[in-house]
């Protein structure tokens, strides 16, 4: 018999009518032939009306009390649910997450999940009940009560569905899929038929709030499909899972993450073990460091700039004053002023002039870039907060993102169901481990670019719309790009990576743009080495930058470029000391590597 995971929503269990609509989908689904585990969040604002009652008590609530108390909102929905079940004349059990058998590690408020017991569930859905689990929640080797963190309900149901190797897991919110951006803010966005893992993950780090990215995480390295469908409506919803919706379209969406604020480090010691430095320290304080942006140095000296959300700038700043002295910095800076704006797809890889769209789009409505940073799937900028909202509005007109994609792929892939082989490849993966460990799919070495610097770049809109236009004109493939803060008002540095045998080329464009924008000075390098380590996990388990920098460090190798994305950390050493780096990231990742 198929099995079916549906996970509701606060809003979709927020009053008691809500719960009965809920019910009725799960009897629905159990009527047409399915076992059904159903996952609930917590009522409402319920969990947010627990944390405020805790602060109201305590200024700092020791954390493994939060756990207890936070559990109990989805225990009430749970029951609620059960009950709801029971009087339409169905049978429902409720379970949490400890009857369940949900173990975690004891990292109570953020635990991580490392096995479920399917034994219970088995035999009361044999029995022909409706399981109904409470999400958000685990247990440790203590046998305390933990809770899994922001999205945890999406995690509970996507981990279920992967030890249960269900036919589907359908994810019901009061939104009727995925969107090519936030429509309240982009009114003409458009809901997507199928979005790829990779995307997925993309989206969800940049703020797309339908689901979090570490449920994304489990769901790729399980090949759980995931439908996120309306609790409201039954409108068809948007799929999660190995296929984009189009070969069409480059771009699949766009997004904005408002609370940013940029932390610079300038003109500090260009040598092996300064990154090391920085971002231990922040990984100490449990800071997440979002965009990495490091460029090439000047004089034995290099900027680092990076962003963090502003409810930890403070901590980040504290960090920053540590470390200045160490790593030798001029000036450490900061801006809580800033936005970033993305675009993300999986066509980016094949396809060239994604930037310069990205740059002249906002270069029309007068917005100044302050930072860029790349990956092999998106495209990030800093802008000033104030025109964020103005930024995502232009780049999802310049990709056509309101339009409908053709011509559509073909319906292949995991399909409706997992093949045979599928099962036991996913099962073999979920024996003996934890759930949740770092799980890489490749540590790569290109050592075929070259890479190019433009420093003191006018600060001012047009600029890299200018450069990346005309370097496309002339046919130049670009791979990474880098442009970070620089100490000097109106100026910013510029990096990037092109194939070797167009680096004449490059150099050639770039040195007349050079003149013309009154740039410094252009530095080149004929032969660099680019490390990436991609893999699921990489947001979530925030050592993984932490580890190749320490790995580097430790082999006296110096990193001259940095970027990073949901799925790919990349690096840039110099060409002949690119194979002894790929050897010491092998070397410390292999525990991870699949």
């Amino acid at each position: 018999m198929s099995l079916v995971v549906q996970k509701f929503g606060g809003t979709s269990v927020a009053d008691s009518h809500k719960i009965m609509a809920a019910a009725r989908k799960a009897i629905r689904a159990q009527q047409q032939g399915h076992q059904v585990v159903m996952v609930v969040s917590a009522m409402g604002k319920q969990t947010d009306l627990l944390v405020e009652l805790a602060q109201q008590i305590h200024v700092r609530p020791p954390a493994r009390e939060m756990d207890v108390l936070l559990s109990t909102g989805e225990q009430v929905s749970a029951a609620l649910m059960a009950m709801a079940i029971d009087s339409l004349g169905h049978k429902a059990v409720s379970l949490t997450g400890t009857q369940i058998g949900i173990h975690t590690d004891s990292t109570h408020t953020k635990a991580r999940i490392r096995s479920i017991n399917t034994d219970r569930m088995q035999q009361l859905l044999n029995q022909g009940n409706i399981l109904i689990a409470a999400g958000f929640q685990g247990v440790d080797e203590d046998a305390d009560i933990t809770t899994l963190g922001r999205g945890g309900s999406d995690t509970t149901a996507v981990a279920l569905a992967a030890v249960l190797c269900a036919d589907a897991c359908e994810i019901y919110t009061d939104v009727d899929g995925v969107y090519t951006t936030d429509p309240r803010i982009v009114p003409e966005a458009r809901r997507v038929s199928r979005v790829s893992y990779d995307e997925m993950l993309e989206l969800a780090s940049l703020g797309a709030g339908v689901m979090h990215s570490r449920s994304i995480e489990f769901a790729k390295k399980y090949d759980v499909q995931i439908h996120v469908r309306s609790s409201l409506t039954d409108t068809p919803g948007t799929l999660i899972t190995d296929l984009p919706e189009s070969n069409s379209h480059v771009v699949c969406g766009a997004a904005v993450t408002l609370d940013e604020a940029r932390v610079s480090l300038l003109r500090v010691a260009d040598v092996p073990g300064t990154s090391w430095e920085v971002f231990s320290r922040l990984a100490e304080r449990k800071v997440a460091v979002d965009m990495i942006v490091q460029n090439v140095g000047e004089q034995g000296l290099t900027d680092l700039s990076f962003t963090v959300p502003c409810a930890e700038l403070e901590s980040t700043l504290d960090a920053m004053r540590e470390v200045r002295d160490v790593v030798a910095a001029h000036q450490v800076s900061h801006d809580d002023q800033v936005s970033k704006v993305s675009v993300v797809g999986l066509g980016m890889v094949r396809r060239t002039g994604v930037a310069e769209t990205m740059f002249r789009a906002l270069t029309e409505v007068g917005i100044n870039i302050q930072m860029i940073t790349t990956s092999e799937i998106k495209i990030s900028a800093l802008v000033a907060r104030s025109e964020a909202k103005a930024a995502l509005r232009a780049v999802h007109q310049a990709f056509e993102l309101g339009d409908e994609p053709a011509p559509k792929l073909p319906q292949e892939g995991r399909g409706e169901q997992l093949a045979t082989a599928d099962v036991a490849d996913v099962l073999s993966r979920l024996r003996g481990v934890d759930m949740e460990e770092l799980f890489l799919d490749e540590i790569t070495l290109d050592q075929q670019q070259a890479r190019v610097t433009m420093n003191g770049v006018p600060d001012s809109p047009g600029v890299a719309a200018e450069i990346f236009e005309e370097i496309a004109a002339a046919g130049v493939l670009v791979d990474m790009i880098v442009q970070s803060y620089h100490e000097m008002p109106g100026k910013s540095s510029l990096s990037l990576t092109v194939p070797q045998p167009q680096l004449e080329s490059c150099l050639q464009i770039v040195g007349a743009l050079s003149q013309e924008l009154g740039c410094q000075s252009i530095t080149h390098c004929p032969h660099v080495a680019k490390l990436s380590v991609s893999g699921v996990g990489l947001r979530s388990h925030t050592s993984v930058a932490i580890r190749m920098f320490r790995a580097l460090s430790e082999a006296d190798i110096n990193v001259e470029m940095i970027n990073t994305s949901e799925v790919r950390v990349n690096i840039v050493v110099a060409g002949e000391l690119g194979t002894r780096a790929l050897q010491s990231l092998q070397d410390v990742f292999a525990d991870a590597l699949r």
